[in-house]
């Protein structure tokens, strides 16, 4: 797992790039200038990276825009110690930047080739999050109540079951909506268990959370 000075400079102006896009935390920046990117990514597309573009990763997902990534994280205003939960490992590069943010992580996955990837890939790259294979829909009751909620694939709307998981003034992000890909970037804060604040933080493109009909069950 080559991590050269080339892919440490090329990282440096993808920081930069999100920066001059308007993020402006300086430990989101940091983890993106910190994060070896090109290692989440098959070998014979290393050469995209370090542009701030989604990439395929299979099973019919993406590893999320540098940007988007950076904004969703910026939006969660992650302090350390935080315990964070995030709906959709996918390629685990968000789940990093929590971590290198210094929260604590709790990711679930639903697609199974992806969570086998991601959760032999990140220990490997000294990242330890807990790995949860299932439905992300439903959260993990269990482990609840969590500071901080992360959704990294578009929802037709806000599932309950997460925001009873989330602590009384705690927060999340999550994209919603659903026309052509289209969502929009949302965060609730949980003042108390009546009192939801919702703000919109305009469109970003993603893959859908579930299939459409499952939302129904």
């Amino acid at each position: 797992m080559e991590d050269s000075y080339k892919h440490k400079g090329l990282r440096k102006q993808l920081a930069l790039q999100v920066k001059e896009k308007g993020i402006s935390d300086k430990l989101v920046l940091k983890a993106i200038e910190t994060i070896p990117r090109h290692l989440f990514l098959d070998n014979a597309f290393v050469e995209f990276a370090y542009q701030d573009k989604a990439f395929p990763i299979g099973e019919g997902q993406t590893i999320s825009q540098p940007y988007t990534v950076a904004f969703q994280t910026e939006l969660l205003d992650i302090k350390k110690g935080d315990k964070v939960l995030e709906v959709g490992t996918g390629s685990g590069y968000q789940t990093s930047v929590l971590l290198e943010m210094g929260a604590k992580v709790f990711t679930i996955e639903r697609q199974k080739v992806l969570f086998d990837r991601t959760s032999s890939l990140l220990p490997k790259l000294g990242y330890l999050p807990k790995f949860f294979y299932g439905d992300g829909f439903k959260g993990l009751p269990a482990f609840a109540p969590f500071d901080k909620i992360i959704v990294t694939a578009g929802a037709p709307l806000v599932p309950p079951d997460l925001v009873s998981q989330l602590k009384s003034g705690g927060l999340m992000v999550i994209p919603v909506g659903g026309e052509n890909d289209a969502y929009v970037m949302k965060r609730l804060t949980k003042e108390n268990e009546s009192n939801i604040q919702i703000v919109s933080f305009g469109d970003f493109r993603f893959v859908p959370l579930l299939e459409e009909k499952e939302w129904g069950r």
